[in-house]
């Protein structure tokens, strides 16, 4: 197989910059959360937030329940995937609340003021709502801070101290949420510590959401731990046991595609993309992270090291360096790998920078379609 391309899509049949989603990928991933469905009985969503390309619902929705939302558009969307609508915000105003109602089958409340605000207005509301609040379980898994709801001053979730003296009528669930791209070990942790503190509303309550960051479908993760976490869980309490993973439905299911516009020379050779870190990849400055390229090495580990760049005017609008085996040159496609989640939902027309196409490819009938394709008034419509 080509290095370079990881798809056994034809590049040239590739318009950049475009994200090309892998169906057959999509597929693998939907195999495996469904193992995990008919293992346990819990119940997987989609997370929006990680991954909302609704051209694909109609795949997805075979094997998911439904989706997590934490917006009003992101509700609106998720009912069009014809499931369950869980939604979740760190706070609702009155038209978000408003309008939530209209599409969400749960709202989770992310403080006791917040439900007491609002739990007339969901009891009142044309169709039932199951309500839940958040905890906060004050156990930190995650390495980075900006992705940790337990950290130190997190806004997400009532701790344990805050229960007392809470009337929790009409509250049928809690959801709780700790991981960030994690294995299933540090599920088993969180549950410890959740079942420690929260363990005694547990016996009143329908349901918990165990939240998202779990890789399910990550190549080294315990599928088997975490079935048998879930079950030895819904042996305790016999509950619906919720997961939403974004990132697990499309990890590895999909690449951005770009061309070399040119090759600069300032203390080493720079290659200009048609695309940019801040625009299109912004969780390689947010997280920060180094994304693989297809074909591409360490540095120095060929004699051909670059340094990727975009095109915007941002200085730091810099992916990193590369090295690749053949020099490049001005034209040719470069693959970022895994790029279907947090891409396309977080893609920014900063600097009027054309946003990527999006595409779908399925290799089983070499099938490629482009599904979308951005242009000039979708940077002007969100100016005034």
């Amino acid at each position: 197989m080509d290095r370079s391309n990881p798809l056994s899509l034809d590049l040239d049949r590739v318009k950049t910059p475009c994200f090309v989603v892998d169906k057959q990928a999509l597929k693998r991933n939907l195999a495996i959360l469904q193992d995990v469905q008919d293992r346990t009985g819990c119940r997987i969503l989609l997370a929006l937030k990680g991954f909302a390309m609704f051209s694909v619902f109609p795949l997805l929705r075979q094997t998911l329940w439904g989706v997590c939302a934490s917006s009003p558009h992101e509700a609106r969307l998720g009912r069009d995937f014809r499931g369950e609508v869980h939604t979740f915000a760190a706070a609702y105003s009155e038209d978000h609340l408003e309008s939530l109602v209209q599409y969400s089958d749960v709202l989770v409340f992310n403080s006791f003021s917040q439900w007491q605000r609002f739990r007339s207005s969901v009891q009142d509301a044309p169709a039932s709502i199951a309500c839940g609040i958040r905890v906060n379980p004050e156990h930190s898994e995650g390495k980075v801070p900006l992705y940790d709801p337990c950290a130190s001053g997190s806004r997400l979730g009532m701790r344990r101290e805050q229960f007392e003296g809470q009337d929790l009528k009409g509250i049928s669930g809690l959801h709780f949420h700790t991981l960030c791209e994690h294995n299933a070990d540090a599920l088993a942790r969180t549950l410890s510590v959740f079942e420690e503190k929260f363990g005694t509303f547990l016996p009143s309550m329908k349901w918990v959401n165990f939240g998202g960051g779990h890789h399910i479908t990550r190549g080294d993760y315990d599928v088997d731990l975490l079935c048998s976490l879930i079950q030895k869980f819904m042996s305790r309490y016999p509950i619906k046991i919720y997961l939403e993973p974004g990132e697990a439905v499309a990890l590895n299911a999909g690449v951005l595609v770009t061309t070399v516009l040119d090759i600069v020379h300032n203390d080493m050779p720079i290659a200009i993309l048609d695309t940019s870190v801040p625009t299109h990849m912004p969780d390689v400055l947010e997280m920060p992270y180094r994304p693989e390229v297809a074909g591409a090495r360490m540095p120095g580990e060929t004699p051909h090291t670059y340094r990727l760049a975009g095109i915007s005017c941002l200085a730091g609008d810099v992916v990193g360096e590369y090295a690749f085996d053949h020099p490049l040159h001005v034209g040719q496609k470069l693959v970022f790998q895994d790029m279907a989640h947090y891409t396309m939902v977080k893609t920014t027309t900063f600097n009027g920078v054309h946003l990527p196409s999006i595409a779908l490819y399925d290799s089983d009938v070499d099938s490629y379609t482009l599904v979308r394709e951005f242009g000039y008034e979708d940077y002007r419509s969100r100016l005034s």
